[in-house]
């Protein structure tokens, strides 16, 4: 230190640290509604990442992947393939996304599902409307259509899975149940029904029925939004 020189003065701190604190107080007095995606998605990345000016980066996201939906249903190894977004981040983001989930499943959980359609509806959009390959899940319900299980019978590729009827009925005989609700996702976005989405419903249909065991629907579900196979009366 050259003669008469006082201190160093300090650095000021990153001009991202200010914008965090804004934006946090932002979502807190607003809510989430009044934040676009990208700024929703640099509120979750200032954890993982918080010696880096994240808005870049969820920007980044948003233009790979097309919403905040389809960011956090992305697969972990595509997120890691965005650059600035490790594991952590990825982790990060898968969390939200089981979160939410389990949070749209809690809405037909514990109640009569045929009571709470529009949460069904919205669970099966939660859980795979943003999937990148065909699902199909069935939900498995009681005499009184409350929900004995939920569970996932195959994974296809983008525009296929492989449905075995039988196989789905001999799953409803093991659970005892008397119902059951058929859901899978189109990754291209339309959720319009296939001549295969058609047959393959009435052939679980023919086969359940003299079982006893009802198909109350097929919900096929899509970015674009939904259909239900009941309402087009095609089984």
């Amino acid at each position: 230190m050259s003669e008469g020189s006082g201190p160093s003065a300090p650095e000021p701190p990153p001009h991202y640290l200010g914008h965090r604190d804004r934006l946090r107080e932002r979502f807190l007095k607003t809510g989430a509604e009044a934040l676009p995606d990208y700024e929703l998605l640099e509120l979750i990345l200032f954890r993982a990442l918080p010696r880096r000016d994240v808005k870049p980066l969820a920007k980044a996201l948003l233009r790979r992947f097309g919403s905040f939906a389809e960011t956090i249903a992305a697969p972990r190894e595509r997120l890691t393939e965005v650059e600035g977004l490790g594991e952590g981040a990825a982790t990060d983001l898968k969390i939200i996304e089981a979160a939410a989930k389990r949070l749209a499943k809690g809405g037909i959980a514990e109640r009569e599902v045929l009571g709470s359609w529009s949460a069904l509806l919205e669970y099966c959009r939660t859980a795979m409307a943003f999937l990148d390959k065909e699902s199909f899940r069935v939900l498995f319900l009681d005499k009184r259509n409350g929900l004995i299980a939920d569970e996932v019978q195959q994974t296809g590729t983008v525009d296929h899975t492989p449905v075995y009827p039988r196989e789905v009925v001999k799953r409803a005989l093991e659970l005892s149940a008397t119902a059951l609700i058929l859901a899978h996702n189109h990754p291209s976005g339309d959720p319009k029904p296939s001549g295969a989405d058609i047959r393959v419903t009435q052939e679980i249909a023919k086969i359940a029925g003299p079982l006893g065991i009802l198909v109350h629907d097929h919900i096929i579900v899509g970015r674009k939004g939904h259909v239900s196979l009941k309402e087009m009366k095609l089984f």
